[in-house]
């Protein structure tokens, strides 16, 4: 299974220089937890990195900055790691759990951002395979048992 079959296309994208408080404003309108910073370049849309309520709490709330001035683009703290939607799902897990993040922009071969996959999207993925895994050992079992009598 490809990352391009599992991701989130429509996904919720800020330019560097919107405010935290318009950031958190689209999350709330949208009902997730993160916008893709993005940029243009050749008209094409580029990730520039993942920003996450959390974030949003840790790098200007608490500190007590002004949100209307801050910027999505202040809070970036490293480029944005992606992977293709051509990738699979374990290598695309594996450069998840090597970098310590559990949202990830996905490109086309291109470079353009097409969608975003996330963790909760990996577990509710594999958890669907370990299930027809499940069924298959039952089945086999039962099949097994006829068979046997």
């Amino acid at each position: 299974m490809t990352i391009g079959a599992l991701c989130t296309r429509n996904v919720a994208t800020a330019p560097r220089d919107m405010t935290a408080v318009a950031a958190a404003q689209l999350m709330r309108k949208r009902h997730v937890g993160d916008v893709i910073v993005t940029d243009t370049i050749k008209g094409k849309t580029v990730p520039a990195g993942v920003i996450t309520d959390r974030d949003i709490v840790i790098s200007v709330v608490a500190p007590h900055l002004d949100p209307a001035v801050f910027t999505v683009g202040d809070m970036l703290l490293r480029p944005a790691i992606t992977c293709r939607e051509t990738d699979d799902v374990a290598s695309c897990l594996e450069s998840m759990r090597a970098n310590a993040i559990r949202r990830m922009p996905v490109v086309d071969k291109k470079g353009s951002l097409v969608g975003v996959i996330s963790a909760d999207d990996l577990v509710r993925f594999l958890a669907g395979e370990f299930a027809s895994v499940a069924k298959l050992i039952a089945r086999e079992q039962a099949v097994e048992r006829k068979t046997r009598k």
